[in-house]
């Protein structure tokens, strides 16, 4: 069997020891936590212990934290809860994750606010589009195809310049930038634990205090009457644990990747023709996106995944019905590049050895995948 050299941590970041431990401690633990005998007290604990280790990491106040199944869900509540007759419009960037963008295939008006060919929002543009029946203005904090970091605070000022509330999708930032909830100004913030190291199935939306929300769903109203359902106690003791574990390493981890990141682009450049590169100006450090023109990213995908090497032609999200990339298609590119472009993304166990095992056979994968092309 060919060894596995893994750069899809943008998809979902393998579990950490830390995190595989705090839920081990608790899996098989009776009690649902909204119980009120002792095995139920006993559960609530854990999660309360969870949401306040979790609010200390992201800048928040304990009361802030929704658990949701996921980033989607918490995206999902963010968006369908801000709406109202009063401000029926909502404001997404282009540039947005599927759980973002898809609400614009939904009923209500929805404004879509452009991006520069850097994959950075054009404010002064988005300030055009942004109006007094304007509910809410959602841009993501870093891109999750090419790692694009957004202006936050512009979003948060413009927004709030109008009276709209202020979102954003915090996936791809938390746990590789500084993220804290409280001096961003926004109102809502989404992360999810398995893109740092946390299970799959669990992750928050951050509901600043004094904000009203239209709940999306019904049943028992458990977090904070906004989201129903049990929350999966050993979930949320593992995202907590994912969460403080990158928390301390943070800056370090942050410096490592970006030179991880740079030497890739910079490797690429230099031993392929023709490459354009997707990553650039103000970027997260965990992700790279390339063009290949004149082959199909698909190509390139199955020979680098034949090869041992796994990677991403976007989000994981739209998997296994690849079509051009509608980011890079806001971006201005054409539709021959948005159909011939690959993510590779960094987590905590890529070394500056797996990065130049890749440059290694990258560019044969690549000459190969234009000979078919």
């Amino acid at each position: 069997m060919v060894a596995r050299t893994y750069f899809d941590h943008a998809a979902s970041s393998p579990t950490l020891p830390e995190a595989v431990a705090a839920m081990t401690r608790v899996l098989g633990a009776a009690g649902n936590p909204s119980s009120l005998h002792a095995s139920g007290r006993a559960a609530r604990s854990v999660l309360e212990d969870a949401r306040e280790s979790l609010a200390g990491d992201l800048g928040a106040h304990p009361t802030e934290v929704v658990f949701t199944s996921g980033g989607t869900e918490a995206n999902n509540l963010a968006l369908l809860g801000a709406r109202s007759d009063a401000r029926p419009v909502l404001a997404v960037s282009a540039i947005e994750h599927p759980s973002v963008a898809a609400v614009r295939d939904r009923p209500g008006e929805v404004v879509v606010l452009p991006v520069a060919a850097s994959g950075h929002l054009e404010v002064a543009a988005a300030g055009e589009l942004v109006d007094e029946r304007t509910g809410l203005v959602s841009v993501m904090w870093v891109n999750n195809e090419t790692g694009a970091v957004q202006p936050v605070a512009e979003v948060v000022a413009l927004a709030h310049d109008r009276g709209a509330l202020a979102h954003s999708d915090g996936v791809q930032a938390f746990g590789h930038l500084a993220v804290d909830f409280a001096a961003s100004g926004l109102n809502l913030l989404s992360v999810s634990a398995h893109k740092l190291g946390g299970p799959v199935g669990i992750g928050a939306l951050l509901v600043r205090r004094g904000t009203v929300l239209r709940p999306s769903g019904f049943g028992g109203g458990q977090e904070a009457r906004l989201r129903s359902g049990t929350v999966p106690v050993a979930l949320a003791a593992g995202f907590a644990a994912a969460s403080g574990a990158a928390s301390v390493r943070l800056a370090a981890e942050a410096e490592r990747l970006a030179g991880l990141r740079d030497r890739l682009l910079s490797g690429a450049v230099s031993a392929i023709p023709d490459v354009g590169v997707n990553t650039v100006g103000p970027c997260g450090p965990a992700i790279v996106n390339l063009t290949f023109r004149g082959a199909r990213a698909d190509d390139v995908l199955l020979l680098l995944d034949a090869a041992g090497f796994d990677a991403s032609t976007g989000s994981a999200c739209t998997a296994g019905v690849h079509q051009p990339s509608e980011v890079l298609l806001s971006m201005g590119r054409p539709l021959d590049e948005a159909s011939s472009s690959l993510r590779f993304s960094f987590g905590p166990d890529t070394t500056a050895a797996d990065v130049d095992a890749l440059l290694a056979v990258l560019p044969g994968v690549v000459s190969r995948a234009r000979s078919a092309a």
